[in-house]
């Protein structure tokens, strides 16, 4: 859903744009959804030196297909809290027409490998503006998580996560 930043996440992103400031970012990720670009554009007021930003949707927000755009409480209502719960929570099973995490973490681990291979190859440090179910396989991957610890994970909007890549 490409819903824009509200006012307390325009208030987020300058909180993370003001503890990213001394870092250096050559190449700038984003999704085509509009809270991923107006939040990386306000990280990026402060980095003159990334010159190049890309939009790589394979990192985009996770599908909820029929639940989109709908209150908890209508689905529950609809389905009941333990259907919700599953298409919610679980790993396996998406919503009807939507991603299940199983899904997002196929399409986050296509572009890791691609990002990986990039940073190697230009050795350049990069910036990603990403979403919070596509940050989950992201963590997964970098913290060698479990399944069952990266679904218990609740990110907060207020930090940013910082990896080291061997080259």
């Amino acid at each position: 859903m490409n819903s824009r930043l509200t006012p307390k996440g325009i208030k987020q992103a300058n909180l993370i744009a003001e503890k990213l400031k001394e870092k250096t970012f050559q190449i700038a990720f984003k999704t085509s959804l509009s809270r991923s670009a107006n939040s990386l554009k306000i990280v990026l007021k402060y980095h003159p030196e990334c010159k190049k930003v890309i939009i790589d949707d394979r990192m985009i927000e996770r599908s909820y297909g029929d639940m989109e755009r709908k209150h908890h409480q209508t689905i529950i209502k609809k389905y009941g809290e333990k259907q919700f719960d599953l298409w919610h929570r679980s790993y396996d099973v998406p919503p009807p027409r939507g991603e299940s995490i199983r899904m997002v973490e196929k399409r986050v681990l296509s572009f890791v490998k691609d990002l990986l291979t990039l940073m190697k190859r230009e050795k350049v440090n990069v910036v990603l503006s990403a979403h919070n179910n596509s940050m989950r396989p992201f963590r997964r991957y970098f913290e060698n998580l479990t399944i069952n610890e990266m679904m218990a994970l609740e990110n907060p909007y207020d930090k940013y996560f910082d990896y080291t890549i061997e080259c």
